[in-house]
């Protein structure tokens, strides 16, 4: 897939305007299509680019190709119950593309999105000026990469990549690896690195993990069975405060396996707490390897506890369960510091998020740090709407298996929008 070099003039008006051509942009042009709502999606490099770009070469889906269930295109593979690596997902994403043909502007950016005085929209891009009468942003939260500024002072000897520019442990210099981060995608590259032999640090976070199997069955199909991916964002009892959840850490990889930080330790992994400073060569982390440790052991137990409840209310005949009994502890007398010369660090990866960048939508319907506020997707700005965000409306809201739903949703309130004399523009 190429970007055009000559791109033609845009319409002066679109009745909706999708920004984001990724699996949310295109599910909205897959429902307004059947609606019979022009529309046009702006895409800034070409359809699904983060699935092609920001990947790396072992990655795999974490949660069961079932659950691949984007409109009109459910999976429909021989192996239901695994988990597509990267060059499978490109495939069914690259399928995807081809049932739903959107009217897409690849090679397009979406410079500023602001509501006009007389309704709609007025949308600047990179190659020139139109209007909408309304506007999906469907461009993810994960737009800017999070480095943080004591990367500044990090020697310049060493090599420094975020997780989405990693690729596989032969790309980087020889030598000892920090991996700055214990996230979804943070634990996954430390075990990538540790599976090729490579000598690992492991800077912790507070991020929860999850069983991949228990109890004779993927945790995912439980869950699903529970309600767990349907229950709403409203009925959660975080509330909207969910949303600022870390994902649980696990994988797909070789078939679906725990994650288990403890075990890498004992093969020989350096687990440390929290990044905090650096002083010279020598850098720096909080008291909190156990707590850490201990607060994502807690999170697995007590969703392996929820299973059981529910295989006892439901007469389930399933193998036992057990509880998980940490192999490790860390020393509580050991000073947690590293010293990157000493230690031999070549490359340090970056695995702490993305910041949403949301900078480009002119418009009051967002919270002191940037997030959107919204009912489901619906903003208070009149034809404003976003989708494909974590727990948009429930969990699955920003991913394969829930994205189709708050599409669809969406889709028939800008079909009722788009009905109303107001919004009828010439």
């Amino acid at each position: 897939m190429t970007i055009p070099t000559i791109l033609p003039a845009l319409d002066a008006h679109y009745e909706v305007a999708i920004v984001g051509g990724g699996q949310a942009g295109l599910s909205m042009s897959y429902y307004l299509k059947q609606a019979g709502i022009g529309h046009i999606v702006f895409e800034k490099y070409v359809q699904t680019h983060a699935w092609r770009t920001q990947r790396w070469d072992a990655f795999s889906l974490v949660t069961p190709n079932w659950q691949c269930q984007l409109p009109g295109h459910p999976y429909a593979g021989d192996d239901p119950h695994g988990f597509m690596r990267r060059e499978q997902i490109v495939d069914y994403l690259d399928g995807f593309i081809a049932k739903v043909n959107a009217p897409v502007r690849e090679g397009v950016e979406v410079r500023e999105v602001a509501p006009l005085a007389s309704g709609g929209f007025a949308l600047r891009t990179s190659i020139g000026e139109t209007t909408a009468g309304q506007v999906v942003v469907a461009s993810g939260c994960y737009q800017e990469p999070i480095v943080p500024r004591l990367a500044e002072r990090l020697p310049a000897g060493i090599v420094q990549l975020h997780s989405a520019d990693y690729r596989n442990p032969h790309s980087l210099p020889e030598g000892a690896v920090l991996v700055v981060g214990s996230g979804q995608s943070g634990a996954q590259i430390a075990e990538d690195l540790h599976l090729a032999g490579r000598r690992v640090h492991l800077a912790t976070g507070d991020a929860p993990r999850c069983a991949r199997f228990y109890r004779g069955r993927d945790v995912v199909d439980w869950l699903a069975d529970m309600g767990y991916y349907d229950k709403a964002v409203s009925e959660h009892p975080l509330r909207e405060g969910v949303r600022d959840n870390t994902n649980h850490y696990v994988t797909g990889r070789d078939g679906g396996r725990d994650i288990d930080l403890r075990a890498f330790a004992l093969q020989g992994m350096r687990l440390h707490g929290t990044l905090t400073d650096l002083d010279g060569t020598r850098l720096g982390f909080a008291p909190n390897l156990k707590a850490n440790l201990d607060q994502a052991d807690q999170v697995y137990n007590r969703i392996n506890a929820s299973i059981d409840s529910w295989i006892a209310a439901q007469g389930i005949s399933a193998p036992p369960g057990a509880a998980y009994v940490a192999p490790w502890e860390p020393d509580p007398a050991q000073a947690d510091m590293l010293d990157l010369r000493a230690e031999g660090i070549a490359a340090v990866i970056w695995c702490i998020g993305f910041a949403p960048d949301f900078k480009w939508v002119n418009a009051p319907v967002f919270n002191g740090r940037g997030h959107p506020v919204h009912a489901r997707g619906i903003s208070s700005q009149p034809g404003l709407y976003f989708l494909g965000l974590p727990w948009l409306h429930t969990w699955g809201s920003g991913r394969f298996s829930g994205v189709a739903r708050d599409a669809e949703y969406l889709a028939e309130h800008i079909t009722d929008l788009a009905g109303a004399p107001a919004l009828r523009y010439a």
